[in-house]
C-alpha cells in the first residue's frame, strides 16, 4: 500500500485533539495479525472519526496501517480525492479489496456505510448491515481473517432523531440529510469517553466453490453476532 507519511502526520495533527477530547483508547490490539492480510469490519457511527481514531491506534500499536474503502463522492472532490489516496482510502469495489489483501494488507471496511451512520437514536448500539454480505464473501475467497471492530459509545457522540426525509433522500438519492446535535443544541461533538474494541479474529474456513454460499451465511452470522456482542461494551 502506497501512502505518503507527511499527509498521514497531518492528518494525526487533527486527530490527536480529538482523541484527548473523548479521552480515547483502544482495546484488542493483540488480535491485530502482525502479517499477512485481514479484513477489519467496522461499525460506521454519525461521527465517522472514530473510526480514524481506531486506525490511528493501529497504526500506533502495531505499524500497520488499514488500507479503507471510502464512498465514491469522497473522489469526486479534488483535494478530498488526493488526501484520501495520500492516506490509504481508495474507490470501494471488489477489486480494490481483493487487491489490497493479496498485497498482504489490512483492508477496512464499513459494512453499513452511511446508511449505518445515519442510524437515529432508537438504533444506538445497532449495526444496519441488512445482508451485506460482500465483506465476508471478500474474506472466505481471498483467505483473510475477519476482525469485527468499532467505538460504541461513540453512537453517544451525536443525537440523530428519526427522519422520514433522512430516510428517503438517502434510499432515493444515496445523500445523507440528517436531523442531528451534538453538546446542548450545537453541532459541537459532545466530549464522552470513547473505547475502541478489536474483537478476536474470524478465520474463514477453506474456500469451497460449491459451498459458497453456504460458507458466507455462516461467516455472516458469525460476523453480526460479533459485532452484537461488541456493541454493548462500554
Amino acid at each position: 500500500m502506497s501512502v505518503d507519511p507527511a499527509a498521514i502526520q497531518r492528518v494525526r495533527r487533527v486527530l490527536e485533539p480529538l482523541a484527548r477530547y473523548h479521552r480515547f483508547s483502544v482495546q484488542g490490539l493483540e488480535h491485530i495479525p502482525a502479517t499477512g492480510p485481514a479484513l477489519l469490519a467496522v461499525h460506521h457511527t454519525f461521527a465517522t472519526y472514530d473510526g480514524f481514531l481506531l486506525a490511528g491506534a493501529i497504526y500506533d500499536g502495531t505499524g500497520r496501517l488499514p488500507a479503507g474503502l471510502g464512498d465514491d463522492r469522497i473522489f469526486d472532490i479534488p483535494w478530498l480525492r488526493d488526501l484520501a489516496r495520500s492516506v490509504g482510502i481508495v474507490p470501494a469495489s471488489p477489486q480494490a479489496g481483493e487487491e489490497v489483501l493479496a498485497a498482504g494488507d489490512i483492508l477496512g471496511v464499513a459494512p453499513g456505510g452511511m446508511w449505518e451512520a445515519l442510524r437515529p437514536r432508537d438504533e444506538r448500539r445497532r449495526s444496519r448491515w441488512e445482508g451485506r454480505r460482500g465483506f465476508v464473501r471478500l474474506a472466505l475467497r481471498m483467505g483473510a481473517p475477519i476482525l469485527v471492530a468499532g467505538c460504541p459509545a461513540a453512537d453517544s457522540i451525536f443525537t440523530v432523531y428519526p427522519s422520514r426525509l433522512t430516510d428517503r433522500v438517502y434510499r432515493r438519492l444515496h445523500l445523507p440529510v440528517p436531523l442531528v446535535r451534538g453538546l446542548g443544541v450545537s453541532l459541537i461533538p459532545r466530549p464522552v469517553k470513547v473505547t475502541g474494541y478489536v474483537a478476536a479474529p474470524i478465520i474463514p474456513p477453506t474456500y469451497d466453490a460449491a459451498r459458497e454460499e453456504e460458507q458466507v451465511d455462516a461467516l455472516y452470522t458469525l460476523a453480526c453476532e460479533r459485532m452484537s456482542e461488541l456493541l454493548q461494551r462500554g
